[in-house]
């Protein structure tokens, strides 16, 4: 016979279940993303959806082109100074507006984040010279880049968001101290980079640097062969990155990947192709654009082994499968869409110089 205490015993055990199996209680929303019939479906809860936030509309209307060109009105205008000196007002207004914070002090506050106040021409400050890079990066995503960013494109704001270091991006982890007990080999610390698994957090060094190698692991032999010399700790690198792609964009795996086979390109939907540029974008981002400037940025603005805060897929996205919820802010910014002189690095050089294999399908 039942009694009341084991009844209790029993709705707690199942109230534990259901919390085990990380069910969510509630109506949840379901879109085809794939080939019907494959399962390939983004599910969403509608009552946990981010908001894409408020976008900042343009400081005022873009003048047309006309007059002297900024080059032949200011000092010192390094990218830039192909454009028009009211078009180049005009982009600087809306900088200063993406990237220095509301309750940044008076000496910071305005132009003075990247100028000297007293002679808008002097390098003296590193925020300028790491601006410069910044926007030549910017250009060079947009024109190089629109496999993954499409006509959409990017802007400063897309990262920063009114901050002046963007609110998600990455350094190598501090190294472990050597000793044998306590040293958890850069695991087993939950950590939002690996969506607070106990997988390892070092991960971005391993897939979003230099030569990284694709996050692939499924092996095409039964045994190991010196063509499949993958490893657990492989496996747990692969399924961290993983973690980080489906929380940087708010969606599961089934997002990109058929679930009955993971590796297969032709049974993956579209997205996971977008992707994949996605990583190859800010592969080269992080090697020629920003790790560069190491020893432009002080002490406080690197991690603790002394590489500067590096982008990933959050960066951007924030949590939204398209960052800012797609509003196409670049548009309005014509002098981030078009190369500064000397500062693009095309995608056939950034291939050579991170090895990476482009012939996607065939891997």
């Amino acid at each position: 016979m039942l009694t009341l205490s084991k009844l209790s015993a029993m709705a707690a055990l199942a109230i534990a279940g259901l919390s085990l199996t990380a069910c969510e209680i509630g109506p949840k929303q379901s879109q085809q993303t794939g080939y019907r019939g494959t399962g390939i479906v983004q599910i969403t809860d509608p009552q946990n959806v981010v908001s894409p936030g408020e976008v900042p509309p343009p400081p005022y209307a873009l003048p047309a082109p006309s007059g002297p060109k900024a080059s032949e009105v200011y000092q010192n205008v390094k990218v830039l100074g192909n454009i028009s000196q009211e078009e180049f007002d005009y982009t600087m207004a809306a900088i200063t507006q993406w990237i220095v914070p509301a309750n940044a002090p008076a000496e910071q506050a305005g132009c003075n984040y990247c100028h000297n106040a007293e002679n808008l021409a002097d390098d003296s400050k590193y925020t300028k010279v790491v601006a410069r890079r910044m926007i030549q990066m910017t250009q060079n995503i947009n024109q190089n880049y629109s496999d993954h960013v499409k006509q959409t494109g990017v802007t400063c704001y897309t990262c920063h968001r009114g901050n002046a270091v963007p609110k998600y991006v990455w350094t190598d982890p501090a190294p472990s101290d050597g000793r044998l007990m306590g040293n958890k080999r850069g695991q087993n610390t939950p950590a939002s980079s690996v969506a607070y698994s106990s997988l390892p957090i070092g991960t971005f060094a391993k897939y979003m640097r230099g030569k990284s190698g694709p996050a692939r692991l499924i092996s095409k032999t039964i045994h190991p062969t010196t063509a499949n010399v993958q490893s657990v700790k492989d496996a747990e690198g692969n399924y961290a990155i993983m973690m980080h792609l489906s929380q940087s964009l708010g969606v599961n795996c089934t997002y990109c990947h058929n679930s009955r086979s993971f590796a297969r390109w032709e049974q993956s939907s579209p997205q996971r192709a977008l992707a994949w540029y996605g990583l190859q974008m800010v592969k080269a981002t992080n090697e020629n654009y920003i790790h560069p400037l190491t020893s432009v940025f002080p002490a406080n603005r690197l991690g603790p082994q002394g590489d500067p805060y590096k982008t990933n897929c959050a960066t951007c996205h924030q949590m939204q499968r398209k960052p800012l919820g797609g509003a196409q802010m670049a548009k309005d910014y014509p002098a981030l869409l078009t190369l500064a002189p000397g500062g693009a690095v095309s995608p056939a050089a950034a291939r050579d110089k991170l090895g990476e294999d482009f012939v996607f399908l065939n891997g």
